[in-house]
């Protein structure tokens, strides 16, 4: 049985370079983008979902 996924199309900009990195891992691994990009995403931390959770800074 193949999971439902909840659907949100998303568009990156990357530099030549990264793009050709980023295509060369998902060669070489047999992993598509779309799994490379949620794998990354899963190994962000948690925020907690405060209004000083949305601020950006400059540093």
């Amino acid at each position: 049985m193949r999971k439902k996924w909840a659907v949100r199309k998303i568009t990156i900009n990357l530099t030549f370079y990264e793009a050709q990195k980023f295509n060369r891992y998902c060669e070489v691994s047999g992993k598509c983008m779309s799994d490379v990009i949620r794998e990354l995403i899963r190994t962000l931390p948690d925020m907690q979902s405060n209004k000083n959770s949305h601020k950006v800074t400059n540093h």
